[in-house]
């Protein structure tokens, strides 16, 4: 079973969910907002992807840091602390099986993985 990393009203994530509906792949969608994330699932993600990818630098909540706030992002620990503290800066969404299987919304990269 998928599982679906994200907050329900992130357009990108609506778009994700959009592609997956649309083609008929079953999933399950976890709010970071309603369930919060474990450092656990973060460290476990940390192993497959670095940490600047993990911190979605795009966001907004990640644009109103400080640049000294941003500027202590320097590790896993670090990234794991701000991640905890505020789920959105987590990339999003953030799709897994038993594996982080994508992240962000690409149609074409949906379709060579789910297609």
């Amino acid at each position: 079973m998928l599982t679906v990393y994200g907050i329900p009203n992130c357009d990108t994530v609506k778009k994700a969910l959009m592609w997956l509906k649309d083609h008929n792949v079953s999933y399950e969608f976890h709010d970071y907002k309603k369930k919060g994330i474990t450092s656990e699932k973060l460290e476990e993600w940390l192993t497959q992807v670095p940490y600047d990818k993990l911190v979605n630098r795009a966001g907004t909540t990640f644009k109103k840091l400080t640049d000294e706030e941003k500027a202590k992002i320097t590790d896993n620990a670090s990234a794991i602390a701000l991640m905890l503290e505020k789920t959105s800066a987590i990339k999003r969404p953030i799709i897994e099986s038993d594996k982080i299987l994508a992240m962000g919304f690409k149609a074409e990269e949906y379709e060579v993985i789910f297609g």
